[in-house]
């Protein structure tokens, strides 16, 4: 199940000029994001003698990431994160979308990367595309010179475990705020509706493909 699905109706009343109405979907999403909370998988710490992993993935609306390594021959993760895309950002074409994603995880995982190698599971197209486009952005340019600080190997993703990060939650930080203080005020109340309202009124601040390509370090 897609998780940043699951959350549009909540994270939807956070946007401008929408009026707060906690209908039966923004319920359901609620009770649902409840029962995550408590059931989160339990991440490891780093092991520096491994390659590090990760696993980007782009909606139309959000980025999410997952940063891991292989231990036995299984994925285990390190970290989540995620953020939802601004106005300008929702305009990108999909593969500008996936390379956001990709360079969202290297800029947010820098001090685990920088001097490690990882292995990135994305779409072999979008890294292509960003190396070999002759018409460059500016933001492609930006995005070049922070991935050429690192030395990546990049799988294709069809069959791999990308699934992690398609399903993770997507929340940006004042999404994420809203969530953990619903939930908090709501295991203390009868109501779930009244935590999300105190919210709303005092918001806190704040198989892979075998055929591979390397990035070379600078």
């Amino acid at each position: 199940m897609d998780f940043s699905k699951i959350t549009r109706p909540i994270t939807r009343l956070l946007e401008k000029d929408v009026e707060f109405v906690f209908d039966d979907d923004c319920l359901r999403a609620f009770e649902y994001l409840k029962e995550r909370l408590v059931s989160a998988p339990i991440l490891i710490a780093p092991d520096w003698s491994l390659p590090f992993e990760l696993m980007c993935d782009a909606s139309d609306f959000a980025v999410g990431a997952v940063l891991g390594q292989r231990v036995d021959k299984h994925f285990h993760p390190i970290y989540y994160a995620s953020k939802t895309l601004d106005a300008a950002q929702e305009n990108y074409t999909t593969t500008e979308k996936e390379l956001l994603a990709v360079v969202y995880a290297f800029d947010k995982f820098r001090s685990y990367l920088v001097l490690s190698k990882t292995v990135v599971y994305t779409d072999h197209a979008a890294l292509r595309y960003l190396f070999a486009k002759k018409d460059v952005k500016p933001r492609l340019i930006r995005w070049i010179l922070l991935l050429s600080e690192f030395d990546i190997e990049i799988k294709d993703k069809k069959g791999a475990e990308n699934v992690a990060a398609d399903h993770l939650s997507r929340l940006e930080d004042p999404e994420r705020e809203f969530i953990r203080e619903a939930a908090m005020r709501d295991s203390r109340r009868s109501s779930p509706s009244a935590a999300v309202c105190h919210y709303h009124q005092h918001p806190s601040p704040s198989s892979v493909s075998t055929t591979t390509t390397t990035v070379p370090p600078p």
